[in-house]
């Protein structure tokens, strides 16, 4: 490669172009984080030359790949494999001065850096509209970029950009508005040029000027960096990225990919439209947190194909050079189109599972695990749902998952080895075969607390007699469990063929209410006081003995959070009910529901602790149906 310390004026004065290939990111520099400190510098650099004085500023290094041009038509073109962001910054800047330079009468430095922005000759230009240009920018920027660099002064740039200038005072739009970087970046420089062109005396205009024009053309260097034929670019590339502080994992892979595709002579572009621009979306480069780490979510979704193809762990925090890993570990890496085609084919499963709108299995899937968090469980999934097999057998094999995790919640299993569990899963399913019977051996031999699958005993037994909220599920899980039961006794009853409760606008009620000594007495009709669950909890704790009115204060504290006491109801109505006796509170049933969780409680005429345990049975039953067990011989 060859390295030279060149100025502005050398970088852009030859028939060239700077190409950004089409598939690096957009341009993404701001005022507050880099235009603002290099303003500065360059403020320092045109008083040095005011006063007579010439001292080089450095903006960094460039990193250039020339490539192959046949015949004498076009320009020279070279891709921009590190830099870009240098390079179109300073294309706004020479804009700048020139909208300053007009208005300063200045013409012959007017056509010094006119030069520097177009390329001239166009009729010797195979594609004119493209090749004058010395800094071309990646197809997303380019409108803007054009519009930009064509307008001769500001009254232009709010022609061309009407939307992000105020109508009274035609300003710069402060609020509520994202600004094309290339109107903001131009609109800034050149106000802060023009500003201090017009610091000094009226006669000092035009060699101030000429100041700022020359410390800007002269003054300011760059590294230009020009590989040769023999230079891997994609290494380059990843020597100067590859830690990752500038751009995002997923960026890193997108080169990776197309510099791949470059190397094995692909149509790069083609498959850039077919299969990755969808990944270029707002949905897939939108923030989601999973704890405390918030990543794209595209990262979220590469993490996840790659434990797939895998079947292994995959450092989240190292994905590039994981993902690297994947297509580079064969006797032959994966082509580029090889790997697209295989991000597609998860990409839209991926949705689904994470949206859960649809009515596949997959989608179907993602509705009843999203309150459980088991985002470890998303390659399985995958797996699953990519599978050629038939929508039923998905179902049989998802539902067996859905058991599996619901029964641990609600038996109060842990969910922390669920990676390993998942991972071993995943790659026993991918070396034995996709089948349900397969799925139900692999999870059948798992017998520690931290990985075994509830039997229907010990699952009937903690929905009968354990107090489950709170306490073992937080609120979420509990909505989507009663929802979940709820849509069971609908199908059971034929009233509908499908429902599927808003559990987000219902509320959990306690039928039996946790503050219930005031209007719910014992059974033998005297009222309990608060405080003396506290003595009865201490004489448990030490041994002690209780008497009888203890144990039926502490059999009713126990029967609370028991599957049999709890409902869903409109938050308002359970807000109205709160505390009350259980007339009052069947009354507000009576008018306000009609779920059949609900409509068997306004045939009774009490509610204690047999009624709860009587609806503990009928619940379980439909509970068993719905989250299956091993079926165990």
């Amino acid at each position: 490669m060859k390295s030279d310390d060149i100025t502005v004026e050398q970088l852009f004065q030859d028939r060239r172009q700077y190409m950004v290939p089409f598939y690096q990111r957009t341009y993404v520099w701001k005022r507050s984080e880099q235009w603002g400190p290099l303003w500065e510098d360059i403020q320092d650099k045109a008083n040095d030359r005011f006063f007579g004085k010439s001292t080089p500023h450095f903006l960094g290094a460039v990193v250039l790949d020339p490539q192959p041009k046949s015949g004498l038509i076009g320009v020279e073109t070279l891709h921009i494999i590190d830099g870009q962001q240098r390079l179109t910054t300073l294309q706004f800047i020479l804009k700048s001065v020139l909208i300053v330079l007009q208005q300063s009468g200045s013409i012959a430095l007017l056509e010094i850096v006119k030069d520097l922005l177009f390329n001239s000759n166009p009729n010797t230009m195979r594609e004119p509209e493209i090749e004058q240009y010395k800094v071309w920018p990646t197809y997303r920027d380019r409108d803007e970029y054009r519009s930009a660099l064509h307008a001769n002064n500001r009254y232009e740039l709010r022609t061309k950009f009407p939307d992000s200038f105020t109508l009274r005072d035609k300003t710069l739009r402060k609020i509520g508005i994202h600004h094309p970087p290339a109107l903001e970046a131009i609109w800034f420089f050149s106000e802060q040029f023009q500003n201090w062109i017009n610091e000094g005396e009226k006669s000092e205009i035009s060699k101030r000027a000429e100041a700022l024009t020359t410390a800007i053309l002269q003054d300011i260097k760059v590294v230009s960096i020009v590989l040769n034929e023999e230079d891997d670019a994609q290494v380059i590339f990843e020597t100067l990225n590859g830690r990752g502080a500038e751009l995002h994992a997923t960026d890193l892979i997108r080169n990776f990919i197309f510099m791949r595709a470059d190397r094995d002579g692909a149509n790069s572009k083609n498959l850039y439209d077919t299969y990755w621009s969808k990944f270029e979306t707002g949905y897939w480069k939108s923030d989601q947190s999973r704890g405390r780490i918030k990543k794209p979510r595209m990262e979220w979704f590469v993490h996840a194909c790659l434990i797939t193809e895998l079947c292994e762990e995959v450092d989240l925090g190292r994905l590039y050079f994981e993902y690297r890993r994947y297509v580079l570990s064969g006797e032959e890496p994966i082509s580029a189109e090889k790997q697209l085609t295989t991000l597609s084919k998860y990409a839209g499963i991926y949705q689904e599972l994470v949206a859960g709108t649809e009515d596949s299995p997959i989608a179907r899937f993602g509705r009843r695990i999203a309150p459980y968090e088991v985002t470890t469980l998303h390659p399985l999934a995958l797996l699953i749902a990519s599978s050629p097999i038939a929508d039923e057998s998905k179902d049989v094999m998802l539902t067996m998952l859905i058991s599996y995790i619901v029964r641990r919640a609600i038996c109060g299993l842990t969910a922390k080895n669920y990676n390993n569990v998942f991972i071993t899963v995943l790659r026993e399913l991918s070396q034995k075969g996709l089948f349900p019977e397969t799925l139900r051996d692999i999870l059948s031999k798992f017998k520690s607390d931290a990985s075994r699958w509830p039997t229907d005993g010990e699952f009937r037994n903690i929905c009968q007699t354990a107090s489950i909220y709170p306490g073992r599920v937080d609120a979420a899980k509990m909505r989507s469990f009663l929802g979940e039961i709820e849509s069971n006794l609908r199908s059971a009853k034929k009233t509908e063929d499908v429902f599927e409760a808003n559990t987000g606008s219902l509320d959990i009620d306690h039928i039996l209410p946790r503050s219930w000594y005031e209007h719910w007495p014992l059974p033998n009709g005297e009222k309990a006081k608060q405080n003396e669950i506290y003595s009865i909890r201490y004489k448990l704790v030490t041994d002690e003995p209780l008497d009888e009115r203890e144990q039926s204060i502490i059999s009713r504290e126990n029967s609370i959070g028991m599957l049999g006491n709890l409902t869903l109801l409109n938050l308002s109505v359970n807000r109205g009910a709160k505390n009350k006796p259980f007339s009052e509170k069947k009354k507000l049933l009576l008018e306000n529901t009609n779920l059949r969780l609900n409509i068997p409680l306004l045939g009774l005429q009490r509610w204690d602790e047999q009624a709860i345990k009587d609806r503990a049975r009928n619940l379980t039953d439909a509970a068993l149906q719905i989250w299956p067990g091993i079926n165990e011989k």
